[in-house]
């Protein structure tokens, strides 16, 4: 499912469910994350907001469990984290450091 593109227009994107590369391994250091996919060597480097999400990925989640996690930890609008949150999981899927598990009947 490399091909799903996470956008407010794709009526699958509150049914999915997003879990961490099986190939991807990580590290915190203050309050930041180093991930590394061992498969494609392709590293990322993420701040405090990325790493919350990470964290959040530590179990299977849905699109929604990760927008509220973040919204109840940083003060940010539905629509902007929303945005923000597509944009940082098409970055994510494309350097194949997360996988979608599933999309549900939504």
């Amino acid at each position: 499912m490399e091909n799903f593109l996470f956008s407010k227009e794709n009526s699958d994107l509150p049914s999915v469910i997003l879990c961490r590369a099986r190939d991807a391994i990580s590290t915190e250091l203050d309050g930041e994350t180093v991930i590394l996919n061992i498969e494609t060597g392709v590293y990322n480097g993420l701040d405090q907001v990325g790493t919350t999400i990470w964290n959040l990925l530590e179990k299977p989640a849905s699109f929604l469990d990760l927008t509220e996690g973040v919204m109840a930890e940083y003060e940010v609008e539905a629509e902007r984290c929303c945005d923000d949150l597509c944009s940082f999981l098409n970055d994510m899927l494309q350097n194949k450091l997360i996988e979608i598990q599933d999309i549900g009947s939504g």
